[in-house]
C-alpha cells in the first residue's frame, strides 16, 4: 500500500503561485511514476502532469504547459507541482497520484485525498 499525502494548497490571486507538494509512503518511490489531477466543481477530474519515476520524463495537459511544473526529490519521497500565472479557471481539488509499475502508458491506481486551490480575480 501506498500513502499519498498532498500540501501546499490555499488561496492566491489571479497571476500567483503555488507550489503543490506530495508525500508519499513506501521504500520504493523512485520507482514510481507520478501525476498530479485537478477536479473543478461540476467537472469530471483531468489529468494536469505526469513525471517519469526517475524525472527524466514529464508531461502536461494543454492546459499546464508554459505554466506549470512538475518536479520530483526522491530522497524525500515527494513530488511537486509549481504552479505559475494561475488563471480564474484553474481553481480545484488538486489530487496527488502514483502508478507503482512506473511504466509508460501509466496507471494512476493510488491516489492522495487532495488540496484545494482557489484563485481570486
Amino acid at each position: 500500500q501506498v500513502q499519498l499525502v498532498e500540501s501546499g494548497g490555499g488561496l492566491v490571486q489571479a497571476g500567483g503561485s503555488l507550489r503543490l507538494s506530495c508525500a508519499a509512503s513506501g521504500r520504493t518511490f523512485s520507482s514510481y511514476a507520478m501525476g498530479w489531477f485537478r477536479q473543478a466543481p461540476g467537472k469530471e477530474r483531468e489529468f494536469v502532469a505526469a513525471i517519469s519515476k526517475r524525472g527524466f520524463g514529464t508531461n502536461y495537459a494543454d492546459s499546464a504547459k508554459g505554466r506549470f511544473t512538475i518536479s520530483r526529490d526522491n530522497a524525500k519521497n515527494t513530488v511537486y507541482l509549481q504552479l505559475n500565472s494561475l488563471k480564474p479557471e484553474d481553481p480545484a481539488v488538486y489530487y496527488c497520484a502514483a502508478d507503482l509499475n512506473g511504466l509508460w502508458p501509466y496507471k494512476f491506481d493510488y491516489w492522495g485525498q487532495g488540496t484545494q486551490v482557489t484563485v481570486s480575480s
